[in-house]
């Protein structure tokens, strides 16, 4: 890890770190800190980046890749996050994607992702457009709280039936948290048991009934939307 820049518009502290590789060269990297979160009333202080980690690997366990690669380091301000950066457009946003019919089955299955990991703060910026037309989702930290949270924008797709494959994925990977199979093991080693017992729930729930959810009665987006 090289040179950090601190990100000075985010919630927490957010590192924009210099990465080196002997293989792939120079990049960037997002690096948040636990020791720089903010303390939360409803979740365990010192846990957000482990979330961060954790829906890397909730993304990679469905096999659905939504989520920049995101691993568990050490560094200048302690034991953190990081992320690979993505090159983006800063300007865009889920509002201006959701107009674009080519990015409806991304987007579906980004809804489908953020209900299972109880994402409670799904803001419009935080969906992200590379330059090969997919979309990535960051600023994942308040994720996997074992009681329903969820928030978020991405709510044009109620009513839309989710792809059979995406059905079998969360119904194999309910099985696989469950079960204890190996190939969840990094996903628990970020959660507690009753988180992993409700993010299994919720796979098996919407795997039941795999149509997205109309808004809910309760408060159901995040502020700012943006």
């Amino acid at each position: 890890m090289g040179e950090l820049r601190l990100v000075y518009d985010a919630s927490n502290y957010v590192f924009l770190a210099t990465l080196a590789h002997d293989r792939f060269g120079e990049g960037l990297g997002i690096y948040k800190p636990s020791q720089g979160e903010r303390p939360l009333h409803d979740f365990p202080p010192g846990t957000l980046y482990e979330r961060e980690v954790g829906a890397y690997q909730l993304s990679r366990l469905l096999g659905w890749n939504l989520i920049p690669p995101t691993v568990e380091r050490g560094g200048p301000q302690g034991v953190g996050s990081m992320q690979l950066y993505i090159e983006h457009d800063p300007s865009q946003h889920y509002f201006d994607f959701r107009e674009q019919d080519s990015l409806h089955e991304q987007l579906i299955r980004f809804a489908a992702f953020d209900l299972v990991a109880n994402n409670a703060d799904r803001k419009g910026g935080h969906l992200l457009l590379d330059g090969d037309g997919r979309l990535w989702g960051i600023d994942n930290g308040l994720c996997f709280h074992s009681q329903r949270k969820l928030r978020t924008v991405v709510w044009d797709f109620a009513g839309e039936p989710l792809p059979d494959r995406c059905v079998e994925d969360l119904e194999r990977a309910a099985e696989c948290l469950v079960s204890g199979d190996e190939s969840a093991d990094a996903l628990r080693r970020c959660l507690s048991e009753p988180e992993r017992e409700a993010l299994a729930a919720r796979c098996r729930e919407l795997a039941g009934h795999p149509v997205l959810p109309e808004m809910f009665p309760y408060r159901c987006v995040p502020w700012p939307m943006i």
